[in-house]
């Protein structure tokens, strides 16, 4: 019995992933992930770069995107892991028999956020930095968590098409990051909008460089935007200050970095760094926060 075809080009995207990671699979005509460059059917490395079309950077990077599919790969793989996160919330807050009626709506289990990575003291007090990653994932309840994503993806694949894939990553990653960074300190606190500020404040900046009308309107949108957020926050006690961090930290990337997609090997090459580097940082930040999802929670004897 074949399988549905949903199936099938699910398992060819595997395939593929797979076959661009390890050198497998059927071979064709490439294009360079590095350079752009036109290489033959069985060719191991460009001929005009010499980045390994097998093993690399460049080559997980593209054979990542083709798995992700769509224009927006990073955009889509970070809806998924806030979904995944958000699931693990609704099964730890049912085990501890804290869910009733419409309590999904806003309202989660303050244990099992903790457990799994909620930005609080214990970034200071126990060195737990995995949180300041892991806890721009975690929501507080449905209204949150949809309210958030709308924004992921409203905003989200703009500036991963603008900037690329990689870069995109690392921008998410740091300013979600420097924004509970900044938050730690006052109280807890979980959420993407510290990196969803981000990227507004990046789009405020890459908006200000351009004098067209479009941008000039764009960027006044984003700025009312920005005033909106934070008066709702003001008013409904939500985490202002990594949402203040979010939005500086974007604003100074957006005027330091180049907002275009990288044109040329070397700067695809440092592209593919930032991203990596960032997709390991949250990666270990996660492995981390599943070994001590178990831990004594402080104060229990």
């Amino acid at each position: 019995m074949p399988l549905p075809y949903q199936w099938q080009m699910r398992l060819q995207r595997w395939k593929s992933l797979f076959a661009g990671i390890f050198g497998s699979g059927e071979r064709r005509p490439q294009i360079c992930p590095s350079c752009g460059a036109l290489v033959g059917i069985n060719a191991n490395r460009c001929h005009e770069c010499g980045a390994n079309l097998r093993f690399g950077l460049a080559a997980w990077s593209k054979g990542l995107s083709e798995f992700f599919g769509g224009h927006a790969p990073v955009t889509t793989a970070i809806l998924i892991v806030n979904i995944i996160m958000f699931a693990a919330e609704i099964m730890g807050t049912l085990h501890a028999g804290k869910m009733s009626g419409l309590s999904i709506l806003w309202s989660m289990d303050s244990e099992t956020l903790y457990r799994l990575g909620a930005s609080n003291y214990a970034v200071v007090i126990f060195r737990q930095w995995y949180r300041l990653v892991t806890a721009m994932f975690l929501h507080g309840g449905l209204i949150h968590i949809g309210f958030n994503m709308m924004v992921l993806l409203d905003i989200g694949p703009v500036v991963e098409e603008l900037f690329g894939s990689s870069r995109y990553l690392f921008i998410y990653i740091v300013t979600g990051v420097i924004g509970f960074g900044l938050s730690m300190f006052f109280h807890p606190a979980v959420g993407a909008s510290g990196a969803l500020m981000g990227l507004i404040g990046i789009l405020i900046a890459v908006t200000g460089k351009r004098s067209s009308m479009e941008s000039k309107a764009l960027r006044s949108r984003l700025i009312s935007w920005a005033i909106s957020v934070f008066l709702i926050g003001f008013f409904i006690g939500a985490d202002n200050v990594a949402h203040f961090g979010g939005l500086a930290s974007g604003f100074i990337l957006g005027k330091i970095m180049t907002d275009r997609q990288p044109i040329n090997s070397s700067e695809r090459n440092r592209a593919y760094v930032l991203g990596w580097l960032a997709g390991l940082f949250a990666l270990v930040s996660f492995v981390l926060m599943f070994l001590h999802y178990g831990d004594k929670l402080p104060g229990v004897g």
